[in-house]
């Protein structure tokens, strides 16, 4: 038991800004890199072509909605897991920890089996541009027949980031994102004797590196993760610690999920334009997770922490926790702005070979959805922090009045009426709305929860 009271004193005893730091850094770092095969990906294929890069930027909802699942799934694990740590429950700890393999297990399944009969449907509905529907379905169809890598990879990810083993994460993360990243243009444009398999071999070089790094995901809990049991010999599905899991996972999944629902709806609201403005929606996504991907790996750091210590029962240190989370992610977010509104054009151009049209369209739109960088930040760890307290409703309050109520109504109100310039407006109009709400609930939820907890 004392590698147990060692994470025990790790997560409860440590300075916060040191804690927070050695927790999230590992993830930030992981995910920047994950964010630079994003990129790359996409820099590859839009050297195939642009419809070749519209096909990949259709196939973004479905994307979004396989790593809402997983990490609304791991949300729940990674809480209900902390929170018993914290408690001294190690059974109910390990409980969450197989439960949660067990969860991911059946996504991967129910993902396989959709994509492989769904994925022309998908794109024949979005578009009658034939060399779009053709790429997009091959793409679409390896990303989710495989998708058991990403599924068990993000799963065994937050067991390890559950009791504070960040680094581990770094390790696998960031493996898999480069080997995904040498085997793109080997794939994708047949390089030293490979067949030149064009998008599908982006699809190929993305699971390729799921499939290894879920392998080392695996190998670091079964050697390096002492304080839970993963052993799943005689296992049986355990009612109540799913249906604990899912309270808080289900309002993460749903919340994430309807970003895919945004992405989709705005990709057919850009098509009443033009597939160019449609691909420079997936090229703003590309481009703008080297911004929020870092905050996602604070957020991991960040959310074990305020669960042992809500555990613990310890309100300063959910507290000076939060604070330095929110000027962390502001400070991000305001670096990732002037970059925006200073450089659109270059990165276009340099990473995507914009035409001079994607050009024209990308600028003004990059530099006005940048805008909502100024809140986007402390929304993030706002929506984390709720999550982190076995209240992700919040989260899902927050998302779908963002996210549903306001940027599709809205876009499409400008859309017919303004024009395509003026779309690109719903999305800070939304990150406004989503500020307002945030802090409400915050209050809220500080009231309710953390307020009563006695000083420690």
């Amino acid at each position: 038991m004392p590698e147990i009271q060692k994470q025990e004193n790790k997560m409860g005893v440590m300075p916060i800004p040191r804690l927070l730091i050695t927790m999230s850094l590992p993830m930030m770092l992981s995910m920047l890199v994950q964010a630079l095969y994003n990129i790359v990906d996409s820099m590859f294929v839009a050297q195939l072509s642009e419809d070749a890069l519209t096909a990949v930027s259709l196939a973004f909802p479905i994307q979004t909605l396989m790593i809402a699942v997983a990490a609304g799934t791991g949300v729940g694990i990674n809480a209900l897991l902390s929170r018993n740590l914290g408690e001294k429950n190690y059974e109910g700890a390990n409980d969450a920890a197989r439960n949660g393999l067990f969860l991911g297990l059946i996504s991967c399944v129910v993902f396989a089996v959709l994509g492989g009969i769904g994925s022309h449907f998908f794109f024949a509905i979005q578009t009658d541009n034939d060399v779009i529907v053709t790429y997009g379905t091959q793409y679409l169809t390896i990303i989710t027949v495989l998708s058991f890598g990403i599924f068990l990879q993000i799963t065994f990810e937050r067991l390890l980031q559950s009791t504070g083993k960040t680094i581990y994460n770094m390790i696998t993360q960031g493996t898999g994102a480069v080997i995904n990243i040498i085997l793109d243009p080997i794939l994708i444009f047949g390089l030293f004797g490979f067949p030149r398999l064009e998008v599908a071999g982006a699809a190929i070089a993305t699971v390729i590196g799921q499939i290894v790094a879920v392998t080392m995901s695996f190998f670091f809990n079964l050697k390096k993760n002492r304080e839970i049991n993963i052993n799943m010999r005689g296992f049986r599905p355990h009612g109540r610690t799913i249906a604990v899991i899912y309270e808080v996972g289900i309002p993460s999944i749903i919340m994430q999920a309807i970003g895919s629902v945004m992405t989709f709806g705005m990709n057919k609201i850009l098509l009443m334009f033009s597939s160019t403005a449609a691909a420079v929606f997936g090229v703003y996504f590309k481009l703008q997770s080297f911004v929020f991907m870092p905050i996602f790996g604070l957020n991991n750091g960040m959310i074990p922490i305020i669960a042992f210590n809500y555990g613990a029962r310890n309100k300063k240190r959910i507290t000076d926790t939060t604070k330095l989370s929110v000027i962390i992610a502001v400070v991000i977010m305001l670096a990732g702005f002037v970059i925006f509104q200073t450089s659109s054009g270059f990165l276009l151009k340099t990473l995507f070979d914009a035409s001079d049209n994607m050009i024209e369209i990308g600028v003004p739109a990059l530099r006005i959805i940048s805008l909502s960088f100024l809140f986007a930040g402390y929304c993030i760890i706002v929506g984390s922090v709720f999550q982190a307290l076995g209240n992700g409703m919040y989260s899902l309050i927050v998302s779908v009045a963002r996210q549903l109520i306001v940027i599709l109504p809205v876009a499409y109100i400008f859309a017919t009426v303004f024009g395509l310039h003026m779309v690109w407006w719903s999305i800070p109009i939304a990150e406004i709305v989503s500020v307002i709400l945030s802090t409400l609930l915050l209050k809220r939820i500080y009231r309710l929860k953390v307020r009563p907890l006695g000083e420690q």
